[in-house]
């Protein structure tokens, strides 16, 4: 956490990170929708229960943990967000 944030830097990051979690809440959707709807004609089963619903409870926690881990290596990054912060980096002291 080195790296100086500028304002703008900062808001593009936070605009990054929002559309990427958004994204993964849109693709969590539709794997919800695919694993319960989907597959209701599957006569499989995992555990006793049809595998329609683990896929839409078990399954989507898990899609949901891998897609959260990809976020926090490839998307996520660690930044101040205190505009104290800013200002000692800029040498500026706000009363």
């Amino acid at each position: 956490m080195n790296k100086h944030w500028s304002p703008y830097e900062k808001y593009r990051q936070v605009r990054k990170e929002a559309k990427a979690t958004g994204g993964l809440l849109a693709l969590l959707i539709l794997f919800w929708c695919f694993a319960g709807f989907g597959l209701s004609g599957v006569d499989v089963e995992m555990f006793g229960l049809p595998l329609w619903a683990v896929m839409g409870s078990v399954g989507v926690w898990a899609f949901a943990i891998i897609g959260v881990s990809l976020l926090v290596r490839g998307v996520f990054r660690d930044m101040p967000l205190d505009e104290s912060d800013d200002d000692a980096a800029e040498g500026g002291d706000r009363a």
